[in-house]
C-alpha cells in the first residue's frame, strides 16, 4: 500500500495544555521580551520587531525545545533531549524563573536569559499562542490521494 503523509495545520489555542492567560495583557507584557526576542513568521513577516539575542518566538507554543535554527546553548540542547514541548503552562513557568525551570527539568540550569517575568508569564504565553499556528500535525493515511483528501476534510 502506498503511504501518504498528510499535513494539517491547527491553531495554537487548540493546544491541550493552556495556561489561563490574557493575550491582550500579554501583548503589553511582551514589550519586556522584545529587547532579546522577535516574532517573525516562516514567510518572513515581522509580527514583532525585536532583538536577536534570543530565538524567534513565532510558533513557540507547541514546539519542541531548541527546535529552530537558533544557536542554542548546551543547556537548551539538553532540555530538548528530555522531550519538552513548550505549551502555555511550561512557557509561563520558564519565564518566571528560567534557571529554576531548567534545573527542575534536569539540566544544569545555565541560560543567558537572566530576566525573570515575575508576573504576566501566562499572559505572554497566551499572546504568543495567538500570533502563530501550532506546529503542523502530521497524520499518516494509507491508500491513495482521495483517501488523503477525505482525511483532510475530516480534520
Amino acid at each position: 500500500m502506498k503511504r501518504i503523509m498528510l499535513t494539517v495545520a491547527t491553531v495554537a489555542f487548540a493546544s491541550s495544555a493552556q495556561a489561563e492567560g490574557d493575550a491582550d495583557a500579554g501583548r503589553k507584557a511582551f514589550g519586556k521580551c522584545k529587547s532579546c526576542h522577535q516574532v517573525v513568521s516562516p514567510e518572513g513577516e515581522v509580527l514583532i520587531k525585536g532583538g536577536r539575542t534570543g530565538p524567534n518566538l513565532y510558533g513557540v507554543i507547541g514546539r519542541e525545545a531548541a527546535a529552530t535554527d537558533f544557536k542554542y546553548s548546551k543547556t537548551f540542547k539538553a532540555l530538548a533531549e528530555t522531550g519538552v514541548i513548550w505549551d502555555e503552562t511550561s512557557l509561563a513557568e520558564f519565564v518566571k524563573d528560567p534557571r529554576g525551570y531548567l534545573k527542575a527539568q534536569g539540566t544544569d540550569g545555565k541560560t543567558r536569559m537572566t530576566f525573570k517575568l515575575k508576573k504576566g508569564g501566562e499572559d505572554v504565553a497566551a499572546f504568543l499562542a495567538s500570533l502563530s499556528l501550532a506546529p503542523e500535525v502530521t497524520a499518516e493515511v494509507e491508500g491513495d490521494a482521495a483517501a488523503a483528501e477525505e482525511a483532510a476534510e475530516t480534520n
